[in-house]
């Protein structure tokens, strides 16, 4: 006991200690519009983040995914890794963020990219997912090796495109590389703001898919002799809002996710576009005088660790199959892209070790979580092979892709602290026996 006490009374004084540095380092991370899409800005936020951390003693890598999706010249996907050689062989932890940032939206009451810092808030698009976090991240490491200097093993901070967007040209990128071979990394912590004394174990599934019903086109002014696709397409969102939605809100998991809404399997229409388009060949006006025959929707199903991704497919397939028999009309399902659910067991090591940080800093137990929507744990699961593998950080995730977003520097300050002692459990404790074996 009176070890970890010293331990974090350590660790807070250096994070005490670079409270300044964590704000500048967010505020310079906000300030980068790193926007997605389509990619904006990708090699200047990793080359600023290369500086500030070969100055600190890092060894700094910075990766082009070519040939990746989304990877192009005009927006290469820029992926930037870091190690922190500790003073003896030991574990590795490696600290997994992502550096894009959804666009900004409308309802923003300040500069969504002057990361102003007011009411002990850092405020703009980034600053709880997740730019707060990677530098949270990158300040517990400096101030753990401050306190704890002889460690044994290393701690990697990965800044990573296109979580955003499925995360394929970043940490899926890196993990087809081998980067999170269990072999040379073993524990990964990723910095998601799911609120700074919450661990959170995993993520519900998703497959999006596309339908689009067919119609026939025809004047405007006579649609009799036309067949709307907007008709059936609308026809399709009754039976998706009447049947679909009550059975789906009636499924629940055993699975922590939070909010409790998202205990249940959920499905949204993330776009709908049906018609002719407004713009043509530059000009813009009112659309065509047309009957439409063509409607598309996107569909962005969530399912539950307890329902099987075959079932999730085949369900949306009869729902649209007897839509269209019953009015008549043909349609096309385009499977755009899946992920299976991901979890990590509560006795993992990295768990165990965020549990005794979160109890040490907050003077409770942690608690532990699963994430209503996917981030990059799956890939470091499922492509790379490690289980040992968890989302914590700090920030409020409501606040995630909403206007005024914010996060609280104090906030910063603890999650670091608990960060520093998980460090000290996995790390300094191979220290101190490397030391007994020497003498």
């Amino acid at each position: 006991m009176a070890e970890a006490q010293g331990q974090l009374k350590a660790i807070r004084g250096a994070v005490v200690a670079r409270r300044a540095e964590l704000i500048a380092l967010t505020q310079a991370m906000v300030r980068i519009p790193t926007l997605n899409p389509p990619g904006r800005l990708y090699a200047e936020f990793c080359d600023m983040l290369r500086a500030r951390l070969e100055g600190a003693g890092w060894q700094v890598q910075v990766l082009r995914a070519t040939g990746a999706p989304g990877d192009s010249d005009a927006h290469p996907r820029w992926n930037l890794v870091a190690r922190l050689e500790g003073a003896a062989p030991g574990e590795t932890v490696h600290f997994n963020s992502h550096h894009d940032v959804v666009p900004v939206g409308a309802g923003w009451t300040r500069d969504p990219f002057g990361a102003e810092l007011d009411q002990g808030r850092i405020w703009g698009r980034g600053t709880c997912d997740m730019k707060g976090g990677l530098a949270t991240s990158i300040i517990a490491a400096e101030a753990f090796a401050a306190a704890v200097p002889a460690f044994a093993g290393a701690i990697e901070v990965s800044s990573v495109a296109d979580e955003e967007s499925g995360g394929f040209a970043g940490t899926a990128w890196l993990a087809q590389r081998g980067w999170f071979d269990p072999a040379r990394v073993q524990h990964v912590i990723i910095p998601e703001p799911l609120h700074k004394d919450s661990i959170c174990l995993g993520h519900r599934g998703v497959w999006w898919a596309e339908v689009e019903t067919h119609g026939r086109i025809a004047h405007g002014s006579m649609p009799f002799l036309g067949d709307s696709a907007i008709a059936h397409m609308g026809a399709l969102l009754h039976e998706i809002d009447t049947v679909l939605q009550p059975a789906l809100a009636a499924r629940r998991t055993a699975m922590p996710v939070i909010p409790e809404g998202a205990r249940a399997s959920t499905l949204n229409i993330n776009a709908i576009h049906g018609g002719e388009p407004e713009q043509a060949q530059g000009y813009t006006g009112l659309p065509t005088p047309c009957v439409a025959d063509r409607c598309r929707i996107v569909l962005d199903r969530r399912f539950l660790a307890e329902e099987r991704l075959e079932d999730v497919k085949a369900e949306i397939r009869d729902l649209v199959g007897r839509v269209a028999s019953r009015r008549g009309f043909s349609f096309e399902l385009r499977e755009l892209f899946e992920v299976h659910p991901s979890m990590t067991t509560p006795d993992a090591p990295v768990v165990r070790a965020l549990a005794d940080g979160i109890a040490a800093v907050f003077g409770r137990p942690a608690a532990l979580v699963a994430s209503p929507g996917t981030y990059d744990q799956k890939h470091v699961d499922r492509i790379g092979g490690l289980k040992n593998v968890i989302a914590y950080g700090p920030g409020v995730l409501d606040l995630a892709h909403q206007p005024d977003e914010w996060i609280a520097v104090d906030d910063m300050c603890e999650a670091a602290c608990v960060m520093g002692l998980a460090l000290a459990t996995l790390l300094g404790r191979q220290s101190a026996e490397a030391a007994a074996c020497t003498a």
